[in-house]
């Protein structure tokens, strides 16, 4: 059987790593490892034959439906994401498959295997356009330009020195944004918690809470990331996350 030619894009390295490594032993072959839309976007303007992409939908700057909106002639796409809406939206318009993260390997083969099947077919520009929901971005710092991130990537915002930065887990990126108040005001209905003077939470990104010193908790955002909730907001942050965890 000919192994299937990929490409993978996605921003976060050890997903990408992870998703080639299941790829290869399943005996496709990876073309390329791509890291954001922008990247995408201009490797799909060069020749080459790919069988199938397997696409991050969210990446700072360009997401990868917006990317593929704007290529006419693409290739077969699964769609790797964390975000069972656009999933579901993506598998219902049947677009190739969808892979929630993270990925494993009866699910991939199953992918693979409609893949050698042919049971997949390619969206058009308007049909990608109708699974884009109207995004939530904010600017981040680029050199001396700047580029969009979607506030669902945001696990957390932090005031240092006067600066606002945007914390995907590990990752920070430096915002116009002077204080923390400017973000509330930003995105009134997005529910944010200040756990503390220099930190404000986005409640729907926790993945785990303990104790803490007495009275306190620890939010675990990420791996290896955890914040520390202030004694005054530590009530109201277990509320807030049993709401929605609901």
């Amino acid at each position: 059987m000919k192994p299937l030619k990929a490409l993978v894009v996605d921003d976060e390295p050890l997903a990408r790593e992870r998703l080639s490594r299941l790829l290869q032993e399943a005996e496709c072959t990876i073309v390329d490892e791509l890291g954001d839309g922008v990247a995408l976007l201009q490797w799909l303007k060069q020749p080459a034959e790919v069988d199938v992409i397997f696409l991050d939908i969210q990446m700072p700057g360009l997401n990868g439906l917006e990317v593929l909106a704007e290529v006419p002639d693409c290739p077969p796409v699964v769609f790797v994401t964390a975000f069972s809406d656009y999933a579901v939206r993506a598998f219902e318009l049947a677009a190739v498959d969808y892979l929630l993260k993270p990925v494993f390997e009866d699910r991939l083969a199953k992918c693979l295997q409609r893949l050698r099947d042919r049971l997949v077919r390619r969206l058009s520009p308007s049909e990608l356009k109708t699974l884009m929901p109207p995004p939530v971005r904010f600017p981040i710092r680029a050199g001396d330009g700047e580029i969009y991130m979607d506030l669902e990537l945001v696990t957390h915002f932090e005031l240092e020195s006067d600066r606002v930065w945007a914390c995907r887990g590990q990752n920070r990126y430096l915002t116009r944004w002077s204080t923390l108040a400017e973000v509330e005001q930003a995105f009134p209905e997005a529910g944010m918690l200040r756990i503390q003077r220099h930190l404000l939470l986005r409640p729907q990104m926790v993945k785990g809470i303990r104790p803490s010193t007495v009275g306190r908790i620890k939010v675990l955002v990420a791996p290896q990331v955890e914040l520390t909730v202030s004694r005054a907001m530590t009530s109201r942050t277990k509320e807030c996350i049993r709401g929605e965890e609901t």
